[in-house]
């Protein structure tokens, strides 16, 4: 930014709280949720959803574990008057959720809302109106104080007595200073006051006082020393619910949400994936992880966030980011060489230790949370591209084909699966790092190419066999033979005799392929030249004994210029 646009800006002033102690606590229990994705949520929808797609979302919402929701603003438009009664007459609330509506301290609004909700079990009533100096000035015309607390407390005595019309169902009352975040405090606190006065709460019939970050104006302590400002002066504090909504324009809506929990909030509302206006509103599913990534019960169930995805973005027509906590598609995947090495010891230590304590606790190099636990899967934690090491070419062609390459053959698979997705200069598919494997170094036959091979185990002398194979080597055919104490030992004599051996076997391994047809097998040889240079080559066949055989032909091969 320009200099000289700086200086229409001012630093939002701190709270003088030199005594805070939010700062020393430790955050031990879960809040109460409440959804507001149906309404806050859906007004910051280009395209809102239709009655049908907030039906689905509500059951959504519930399936997660959401005891309170946010159906809607009843009185606003008649499509959300229609949604609230098709939950009420269809009997599509469960028992233990609590509806919630919300509405401006207007009569004619109010009185509609109580239409909307008449039959619920149970509904919270929100009631709200701006308080800061900004919207006194700017949208109510140099309002005073005074009328602005009188618009909170004529609200809320209208839902008092608007309580009879509605026998059947318990109306709870939440009262919000709308634009909290840049209200005077103690003006805030006194339309809270004005408000309970009004309402009469008690400690088993609670008021919930919402303090909404309706703008973000300053930095997440700040807001932190305004509810525990808030919550140390509010009289009859045992009677209320000092409740959390905040907004994402500074990007630390998440931060400020988990100080404002430090500082004394009882309950928190948001949205799936922090959806709203303008940055957006807090994302419940990021804060609920981060709780449970210490070990804290929600009561909230994130198992199938995949498929919680695939319904928000049906229903709303949002993306969710890639790099989204938790949910985004790429944020358990590492390209990064370092990362993906130490990622792969990670779960290869892990899967040792649960083997012998399946309650050791997480420890896994840049994984806060198992992904299985939310529905992610091991086989999109570690792609390749250009920036990929060894260690992720072997774990992708372990986890997903089945190959378990020996440790000291990583490095030079690896580094020609990376040359590839540099010349590229894109991410390689699970697929291609499979035909790139094959490609450079399975069953390679030339410059030498086994015709016919024939094992003839000598009676007598345990352990000992005879190898006869025809071999084509530069095009030419040829006859070898040579004995040995296995088929490899075997072949090697073979080719010495022929006067092909201009090297030694170093290391071998073989296996059977997870994931391939029962009859495959894989093997592996290390061979060291005469120069000094060691190669590793792979073979593939439903013979164990074949596998071994065109591993040793592949590595002998690799070594030719």
């Amino acid at each position: 930014m320009h200099p000289t646009s700086l200086r229409k800006y001012r630093p939002f002033p701190p709270v003088p709280l030199p005594d805070r102690t939010w700062p020393d606590r430790v955050l031990d229990r879960a809040p109460e949720w409440c959804s507001v994705d149906l309404r806050d949520g859906n007004q910051a929808l280009p395209q809102p959803m239709s009655v049908e797609e907030k039906l689905e979302f509500f059951e959504l919402l519930c399936r997660i574990g959401f005891k309170q929701i946010e159906v809607g603003f009843p009185s606003a438009a008649e499509t959300e008057f229609n949604f609230c009664r098709r939950l009420i007459e269809e009997n599509r609330i469960p028992s233990d959720v609590t509806i919630q509506v919300l509405v401006q301290t207007r009569e004619h609004l109010i009185r509609k809302t109580f239409e909307a909700i008449n039959g619920a079990k149970r509904a919270i009533v929100h009631i709200y109106n701006s308080t800061s100096p900004l919207q006194r000035r700017v949208t109510f015309g140099d309002a005073t104080r005074e009328q602005i607390r009188d618009i909170a407390v004529d609200g809320a005595r209208l839902v008092r007595n608007l309580v009879p019309t509605v026998p059947d169902t318990e109306v709870v009352l939440q009262y919000s200073p709308e634009s909290f975040s840049d209200t005077e405090l103690d003006f805030s606190l006194e339309c809270c006051h004005a408000v309970m006065d009004v309402w009469q709460p008690a400690p088993e019939q609670k008021i919930i006082l919402n303090l909404p970050a309706t703008v973000e104006w300053a930095t997440p302590n700040v807001h932190a020393d305004q509810i525990e400002w808030m919550c140390r002066n509010l009289k009859n504090r045992e009677s209320a619910i000092i409740s959390l909504h905040t907004h994402n324009d500074r990007g630390t809506g998440v931060a400020a949400t988990e100080l404002g929990l430090l500082a004394g909030a009882d309950r928190v509302e948001g949205t799936l994936f922090g959806n709203g206006e303008r940055t957006g509103n807090l994302d419940i599913v990021t804060v609920a992880l981060n709780l449970n990534s210490h070990g804290i019960a929600t009561g909230l169930d994130f198992a199938d966030l995949p498929g919680i995805r695939a319904v928000y973005e049906r229903v709303t027509r949002l993306i969710v980011p890639e790099r989204q906590p938790y949910a985004g598609e790429l944020v358990f995947t590492a390209f990064s060489g370092s990362h993906q090495d130490a990622i792969k010891k990670g779960l290869d230590r892990r899967a040792m230790e649960t083997a012998a304590d399946p309650g050791v606790p997480w420890g896994v190099p840049y994984l806060t949370i198992d992904p299985q636990d939310i529905g992610r899967s091991y086989e999109a934690i570690i792609r390749i591209n250009s920036q990929s090491g060894k260690g992720g070419v072997a774990y992708v062609l372990d986890r997903e084909h089945g190959f378990d390459l020996p440790k000291t053959m990583h490095p030079q698979v690896g580094k020609r699966i990376y040359d590839l997705a540099d010349a590229l200069g894109r991410e390689l598919s699970a697929d291609e790092i499979r035909e790139s494997f094959f490609r450079e170094f399975v069953n390679l036959s030339s410059p030498l190419d086994v015709i016919d091979y024939e094992l003839i185990h000598q009676s007598g002398e345990r352990g000992r066999v005879q190898c006869l194979a025809s071999v084509l080597n530069h095009g030419n055919e040829q006859r070898i033979e040579g004995f040995g104490n296995g088929p490899i030992n075997a072949f090697v004599h073979a080719l010495e005799n022929a006067g092909m051996k201009d090297f030694k076997v170093t290391d071998y391994r073989s296996h059977a392929v997870r994931g391939g047809s029962d009859a495959s097998a894989a093997a592996y040889v290390q061979v060291q030249h005469d120069d000094g240079r060691l190669l590793w080559g792979a073979g593939v066949d439903p013979s164990i004994e074949m596998a071994g055989l065109k591993a040793l032909v592949t590595a002998w091969n690799l070594l030719r210029p």
